[in-house]
């Protein structure tokens, strides 16, 4: 007779924040599965889990990493992270994989793009699709950096897809944010959104070594000139433009004293922990977002009305406003009889 088949456990609240507190890192690894996902069933759970584990987070230096397509994320961050470990730290590198517009797929090959950083004990990179969220922030990133805190990892750097408006999103829950660049900055500046520059606390132009030195050094100069004429986030905090090589660890260890001597001024004025509170707030504001489209699509008759709508819209028969006060007025409609019954 063959063995009969043993049902995978399923796991309780306290079986994810005790594996997470206890550094299990394939319990972190599916607690942050479990956060991620967007299964309603999940939902409860996952936010019971996050809710326990938040006592435990607040402690890292959060760094978002952007920058143009070809400037070297990836290997930027898997040298970056050595120094760290090897300094001490526990780095958790969140890297946002932008996922099809077509099919929703997503490659999710950070692991290998930081070969090094992937076998280093002290570190944790947890590859994430972009999902349909503007920006290429995962919908669940904030509830991940709260999980990787409370595992005892002390630095979270969150990698995103590229540089543009939407870059808003990773500023509003990182304390730092870094623009990677590129030499050529004359061709560069016309293509970057003014918000992106304004958002950033610093600007470092990776590869600037070998026979590119030159064009980095003439880069930064550009790009410092372009910062002075906006006005600063911070009376504390002038962002600086840095100079370093990814692939001959060069002005990486400089890179991170300035993040850290930003965290020292912030703190000293109390920018920090205003900067902390307002993004508790953004998150507030998000997850009600979330809620709100969630509870939208769980009425067959909203999506039925909706694709109706659509048809319309397209057809320039309907202007959008238009369209989302019909569907609105279903809603409430819907939920007065529900509520009625």
């Amino acid at each position: 007779m063959p063995p009969a088949s043993v049902s995978p456990k399923r796991f309780v609240a306290e079986d994810y924040v005790d594996g997470v507190l206890s550094g299990d890192r394939a319990m972190l690894a599916q607690t942050i599965t479990l956060v991620e996902s967007t299964s309603p069933r999940h939902a409860n759970l996952a936010y019971e889990v996050v809710a326990r584990l938040l006592p435990h987070s607040g402690s890292s230096t959060r760094v978002g990493i952007t920058g143009v397509p070809g400037v070297g994320k990836s290997t930027f961050i898997d040298q970056l992270g050595l120094n760290l470990t090897s300094d001490g730290r526990r780095v958790a590198v969140l890297a946002v994989d932008p996922s099809s517009s077509r099919t929703g797929g997503s490659i999710l090959g950070d692991k290998t793009r930081m070969a090094r950083l992937s076998v280093e004990p002290n570190a944790f990179i947890r590859p994430s699709p972009a999902g349909s969220v503007l920006g290429g922030v995962a919908r669940a990133t904030r509830e991940t950096i709260i999980v990787c805190e409370a595992a005892g990892f002390d630095v979270v750097l969150v990698e995103t897809v590229g540089v543009g408006q939407s870059e808003t999103m990773v500023s509003e829950m990182v304390d730092f944010f870094l623009v990677l660049m590129l030499s050529g900055a004359g061709d560069d500046l016309q293509g970057i959104k003014k918000g992106v520059l304004e958002l950033a606390d610093m600007i470092a132009i990776n590869k600037a070594d070998g026979d590119n030195l030159g064009r980095a050094k003439s880069a930064a100069g550009e790009y410092r000139a372009a910062l002075h004429l906006m006005k600063p986030a911070s009376l504390t905090w002038s962002p600086p433009v840095l100079l370093c090589s990814a692939l001959e660890n060069s002005g990486l260890d400089e890179l991170w004293a300035s993040i850290e001597l930003h965290r020292v001024k912030m703190t000293a004025t109390g920018e920090f922990e205003e900067r902390r509170s307002a993004q508790q707030v953004g998150w507030l504001h998000a997850m009600l977002k979330d809620r709100l489209v969630g509870e939208l699509q769980t009425w067959p008759e909203l999506i039925e009305q909706l694709h109706a709508l659509e048809v319309e819209v397209r057809g320039h028969s309907l202007t959008p406003s238009a369209a989302v006060n019909q569907l609105w007025s279903r809603y409430l409609q819907l939920r007065c009889s529900a509520q009625a019954d």
